[in-house]
């Protein structure tokens, strides 16, 4: 498969400020070694850079966008994050780079635990890093960041709607606050009012932090609208 775009390199003396927030540098991987998803892919995202990556379903993108947010191990190839190679994936992978990472997935019923409130799935990412003492000032503020608020943090996720309930993923991601935020077709199911709002949020928050954006999806006119720069994603 052909690089979507070329990927440069940091140079070896490089300062850790002007390193990319994202390099992947001749990808191959999928799920079966038979019939590889992505072969030879490259992509690169300056720090505080917003790409989007444009592509129709199928096309490996989503898998890419896997392999940056270190949830899926390539076959070949390197990542870097922030000027560092990561050496190892999932859970395997050092805390300071698996947190450097926000996700946002599609679906967010899939991606939610029914069983946890708007408030405990926000603040999920701080328990789990041993940083409960910052979920009192943090919080409140964040999901009202993304339209949340109220009797809303409470519910759970079969007692909200899709947006509402993306929106509560949204500021999980954020709440550790990335150096790189993934967005892998976050706005695909919801409606142009909520899509608006979220892309709103996620910019406030990129103003205010530096955050670097990779934008995953197949709505051209959103992408070039949001994004610095559109990379078209080559069709398996």
């Amino acid at each position: 498969m052909p690089e979507p775009t070329p990927a440069p390199t940091a140079g070896p003396t490089a300062a850790p400020d002007s390193a990319p927030a994202l390099e992947l540098l001749g990808i191959a991987a999928g799920y079966d070694r038979r019939a590889p998803v992505l072969d030879g892919v490259s992509l690169t995202v300056a720090g505080g850079e917003a790409v989007g990556l444009l592509g129709p379903s199928g096309c490996g993108k989503s898998t890419l966008a896997r392999v940056a947010a270190l949830l899926h191990r390539p076959w070949a190839g390197t990542v870097r994050l922030g000027g560092r190679e990561v050496r190892g994936f999932r859970h395997r992978a050092p805390r300071e780079l698996r947190t450097s990472v926000g996700v946002v997935f599609q679906q967010p019923r899939l991606a939610a635990d029914p069983r946890l409130t708007l408030a405990d799935t926000i603040a999920e990412p701080l328990r789990a890093t041993g940083r409960r003492d910052e979920i009192p000032g943090r919080l409140p503020e964040l999901a009202a960041s993304v339209g949340l608020g109220g009797d809303l943090l409470s519910r759970r996720p079969h007692e909200v709607s899709d947006g509402q309930l993306q929106r509560a993923c949204l500021a999980r991601a954020l709440i550790l606050r990335p150096k790189l935020l993934i967005c892998d077709e976050m706005t695909a199911m919801l409606d142009a009012s909520t899509t608006a709002a979220l892309v709103a949020a996620v910019e406030d928050h990129r103003r205010a932090h530096g955050t670097a954006l990779l934008a995953v999806g197949h709505d051209r006119v959103l992408l070039r609208r949001w994004c610095d720069r559109v990379v078209d994603f080559p069709a398996a």
